[in-house]
């Protein structure tokens, strides 16, 4: 397993140098087949992402957003280039060691929450702790934990189809992050609701995210939430490409 080998400047977040990105992208491509033609999406993308830093992700629909949230969290392969998760490369690893970073390094948060239905908020919570490898009892208390500090204690017992949108993805989120991962990538999350819940999906988003010190990416189409975030990033011509 190689090491990352990359010149960066070193990075100071709230005092503590950080010399190796928790996230590197290097010289990224992705190209999708389209009968005869070939649609690049990416063509040597590269993007550093500090533990603790928020990067949001400004582009439209179509620019390759989607695409580079896959590659950044290990649930596609790179046509080219390489993806670092804390200073390793991963593009050669085995599918079942790739699976296991992505299990215990990154957490994800989509668009549609993709609750599972028959179990309860708690439930969906316990599930990801459970398969990795904790107790019932420990995985229960933390979950409990993370919803009460979403503000869901009261929804414990509720399932999906009785939480309101907001709810639904605050469980989301707790579940994200029940396995305490150094990565966290949020694809449009807060997409699907309207302004006043948004608001709130992304300030209880933040807090937890602020809290616990977690390195992000979030795309996104909101202004108000991106210009919150540590940086601003764009996909441009297949490359990313820093916002003022």
């Amino acid at each position: 397993m190689s090491e990352i080998i990359v010149e960066t400047e070193t990075v100071v977040e709230e005092g503590v140098a950080q010399d190796v990105p928790i996230l590197f992208m290097h010289q990224v491509e992705r190209h999708y087949s389209q009968g005869e033609a070939t649609l690049d999406i990416l063509r040597g993308a590269e993007l550093a992402l500090w533990p603790g830093q928020s990067v949001a992700l400004v582009a439209p629909s179509g620019a390759g957003k989607s695409t580079l949230l896959h590659l950044a969290g290990l649930l596609e392969h790179p046509d080219h280039g390489d993806v670092y998760i804390g200073g390793k490369a991963t593009a050669n690893l085995p599918d079942a060691e790739r699976t296991r970073i992505r299990r215990v390094e990154i957490g994800f948060v989509y668009q549609s929450h993709h609750l599972l239905p028959e179990f309860t908020a708690l439930e969906n919570v316990v599930l990801p702790q459970l398969i990795r490898g904790l107790g019932r009892a420990e995985a229960k208390k933390r979950a409990a934990e993370l919803l009460g500090y979403l503000g869901l204690k009261a929804r414990l017992n509720h399932r999906p189809a009785e939480l309101s949108g907001g709810e639904q993805q605050r469980v989301a989120i707790a579940r994200a992050v029940a396995n305490a991962p150094r990565i966290l990538l949020a694809d449009e999350p807060t997409g699907n609701l309207d302004v006043k819940t948004a608001e709130h999906v992304f300030a209880a988003f933040n807090q937890l995210v602020s809290a616990s010190g977690l390195a992000t990416i979030i795309a996104t189409h909101n202004m108000d939430i991106a210009a919150r975030m540590d940086r601003r990033v764009t996909i441009r011509d297949g490359l990313v490409v820093e916002l003022d």
